[in-house]
């Protein structure tokens, strides 16, 4: 069994309020070293085959079609064994 680690971000150019609040947040708690926080999501698929081919193959298609806006996410993923 196959596990598919997704990461998908905000492109740069993308304002990030959510990130924004964290950083406004962090500095009243003195963290004032901190510039900016960016918010991103991480999901796991797990697969039942050993293929990897398929694997990527239908995680480059689920990351494109479901879990990332093309006009203001990026993402990129990892397989791993389970």
């Amino acid at each position: 069994m196959l596990k598919a680690k997704i990461f998908v971000q905000l492109k740069p150019s993308v304002l990030d309020p959510q990130g924004k609040a964290v950083t406004n947040s962090l500095h009243h708690l003195g963290y004032t070293a901190v510039s900016e926080t960016r918010i991103s999501k991480y999901i796991e698929i797990n697969f039942a085959t050993s293929d990897r081919d398929q694997v990527a193959l239908e995680t480059e298609k689920i990351c494109s079609i479901l879990l990332a806006n093309p006009n203001t996410e990026t993402y990129s993923f990892e397989i791993e064994e389970m």
